[in-house]
């Protein structure tokens, strides 16, 4: 593991030297969209304004635990409403880096929600459905998050080609710097968008190589035989493009475990060989995980980790996997090494956590030249 002052010095120097190419990259990006409202959930209340919050999972769950066979009653307090779902999430964080995006998915139907309009100010943005609505309890250990799917149905091939348009969905497909499908999980058709994209506009794909990034995003709910077959889908791209395949500590012992491994938790260096071993298995351009403390990436049987800048007090953790996302694929677009790209990463995740605020490069460089220490 690596994170040395040096380290980070080396890698400010080339990320400024290179932010004048930031606006020059773009992005397409897909196909979800969420409302979510961040929770604190009551342990005890003094008053109209003053509260103590369950401050963990395990302390909420011995709450409900002792409620079976009778009743109890949970107090959600609204501490946000704001965009949601990874791709938006991952999308703004990429907007907000300077990078030129477009993004497709349910942000609201016939209208924009009134949650997006923000990032629509930044970004090229179309809409094909209602959103998905997600409960986001958050915790000092974790959080929890509670959707509401049924919209997400909506969210097929047809519809696209008929509400965004087959034609602009090549142009984009064909021409951004890189292509992230996120959130495979919750969206029921995005498999069978997967076969489309392969069969109508894969054959005729010309130019360079370029980045493609996938999340499936806690695919704990779906089958095995259905994980497996959209990682067969996610290898099958990797014939035109450079595919980075994003999970984090949870969902690698998932796919551990489909794909017939050990899933059994362990330490970094475990992790890290535990990673290699998938990345053989799943041979990608990239396989990258990232847990709380740390985030590696593995390219070639070969895994670079590096130690993060862990928040004891942060103020949002939900999209905070999307921000290590978002900051990896900078880096990766900038050409920048595995261990430089899990760098920005994990400071992008970082700063968003600190501030509930996406960075933009200036603030990336800045976090890594004044390293915080808690």
């Amino acid at each position: 593991m690596q994170n040395t002052p040096e380290f980070r010095a080396s890698v400010a120097s080339r990320l400024a030297a290179a932010a004048a190419l930031v606006p020059s990259l773009t992005a397409f990006v897909g196909l979800d969209g969420f409302v979510d409202e961040i929770l604190h959930v009551v342990d005890k209340r003094y008053d109209a304004v003053r509260f103590d919050r369950i401050p963990t999972i395990a302390a909420y769950a011995q709450r409900l635990a002792a409620a079976a066979g009778r009743s109890t009653n949970v107090e959600l307090v609204n501490v946000l409403t704001k965009l949601g779902g990874n791709g938006p999430i991952m999308a703004n964080a990429l907007a907000s880096l300077g990078i030129g995006v477009t993004y497709v998915g349910s942000l609201g139907w016939p209208a924009l929600h009134p949650v997006f309009e923000s990032f629509a100010a930044r970004a090229e943005v179309h809409t094909i459905s209602e959103p998905g609505f997600t409960d986001a309890l958050e915790f000092e250990d974790g959080k929890l998050m509670v959707g509401k799917h049924y919209t997400l149905k909506q969210i097929h091939w047809d519809n696209l080609c008929q509400r965004y348009g087959k034609e602009k969905f090549a142009a984009k497909f064909e021409s951004s710097s890189l292509v992230a499908f996120v959130n495979w999980t919750m969206l029921p058709h995005m498999s069978a968008i997967w076969e489309s994209l392969q069969a109508e506009l894969m054959p005729t794909l010309q130019g360079p190589r370029r980045k493609m990034f996938f999340d499936l995003a806690d695919p704990e709910k779906r089958t095995a035989e259905d994980i497996r077959h959209a990682l067969d889908l996610i290898l099958k791209f990797q014939s035109r493009f450079d595919v980075i395949l994003g999970l984090n500590e949870k969902e690698a012992y998932e796919i551990a475990g489909v794909l017939g491994m050990d899933p059994s938790p362990r330490d970094w260096k475990g992790l890290a060989e535990l990673s290699v071993a998938i990345q053989q298995r799943i041979p990608v351009d990239t396989l990258v995980v990232h847990p709380v403390a740390y985030a590696l990436a593995v390219s070639g049987g070969v895994a670079s980790v590096v130690e993060g800048p862990v928040c004891k007090k942060p103020k949002i953790t939900t999209g905070a996997g999307d921000h290590f996302n978002s900051g990896f694929c900078l880096g990766k677009l900038l050409g920048l090494d595995n261990a430089a790209s899990v760098l920005c990463g994990v400071c992008t995740s970082g700063h968003y956590v600190r501030t509930a605020e996406s960075p933009n490069v200036e603030a990336l460089v800045a976090l890594m030249l004044h390293y915080p220490v808690e």
